[in-house]
């Protein structure tokens, strides 16, 4: 029985890797290199898809683990809709300040005055801190902030952030699997969680040291400084790698906050549970549609409207939003 169950964990474990959708993404979908700071061994990697005459699109920021092909189901599904949508991998940082500057030469690079974020984990606090930055001249017009944090000393690490550069690779990643979900899953959490394991090992010592570094270092945000960006919090009500202590913290930064939950989804649920975070992020974006600040083609308002409606009646057992 145990060989049997172990032979199917291990055909499960291949499931994100071999589905046609990635295949398709990977297919069809370039990944593009730009490099914006004077050091050119820092180059930003993104998939750049929906149409080019959109100019306040959706950008996506990977966790600790991830890579710009972790968004891969929402790019897919958000460009056959007409959104425009990049996700992005950033290069060696070591400080948030010096992401902030990297950031924003990367918007100037690709002609975007302002964006939607939506930040996966360490994604979502250095967009709030990239929005935090720029918000003299607001470079930042809403966030989406997926299983996000706004202090990093919850995670009791800020003594130790300065000696991640020292360490081996294997010790990175050892400390970054201690914060995956373990025990029984169900199938998709599994494939979601080997996927993201497959992404962290493409990852190199200095990303991950770097990451971890920003991760870690004693920093937090300064909500009044981005009090006028939409915000949408999205979480899940199952294990995840925040504490209730810190969600209970974002919806008091972000009182006026939408709240996306999801019942089940662990850290990584838009790649396990890709069309209720879907469904969220359309309702999230729908309110620009119709001003110069939409990630939507025009054309598509209209049918792409009727099909969030259509979706609402019924967004599924694992999703339940606060509006």
């Amino acid at each position: 029985m145990v060989t049997f169950f172990n032979g199917l964990f291990a055909l499960a474990m291949e499931e994100i890797r071999v589905s046609p959708d990635y295949n398709w993404f990977r297919s069809t979908v370039p990944l593009k290199r730009i490099i914006v700071d004077d050091d050119d061994s820092k180059v930003w990697s993104l998939y750049d898809a929906g149409p080019k005459s959109v100019r306040c699109p959706i950008i996506f920021l990977p966790p600790v683990s991830g890579t710009a092909e972790v968004f891969f189901q929402q790019i897919l599904a958000l460009t056959g809709w007409g959104y425009r949508v990049i996700s992005l991998q950033y290069p060696v940082y070591w400080d948030i300040l010096e992401f902030c500057d990297g950031f924003r030469k990367l918007l100037d690079h690709l002609q975007l005055d302002k964006v939607h974020i939506f930040g996966a984990s360490l994604g979502g606090f250095l967009a709030q801190k990239f929005a935090e930055c720029t918000y003299k001249s607001p470079r930042v017009h809403s966030l989406i902030l997926c299983n996000s944090f706004s202090d990093t000393s919850i995670f009791n690490q800020t003594w130790t952030a300065n000696s991640f550069w020292l360490m081996p690779a294997f010790i990175l990643k050892k400390i970054v699997l201690g914060n995956f979900a373990k025990g029984p899953l169900d199938p998709k959490m599994a494939h979601a969680i080997d996927f993201m394991v497959d992404r962290l090992e493409s990852l190199n010592q200095s990303e991950l040291a770097s990451r971890l570094t920003l991760n870690c270092q004693n920093s937090y945000v300064e909500p009044h400084k981005i009090k006028d960006v939409a915000v949408t919090i999205m979480d899940v009500f199952d294990q995840s790698a925040l504490s209730h202590e810190a969600k209970e913290e974002m919806y008091k930064l972000y009182p006026n906050a939408r709240r996306a939950h999801l019942k089940t989804g662990g850290n990584f649920p838009y790649l396990c549970r890709s069309a209720e975070v879907n469904l969220y992020i359309q309702i999230h974006l729908r309110q620009f549609h119709s001003t110069r600040y939409a990630a939507i083609n025009p054309a598509m308002v209209s049918a792409a409207e009727l099909e969030v409606r259509r979706a609402s009646v019924c967004p599924g057992q694992d999703g339940n939003e606060d509006l």
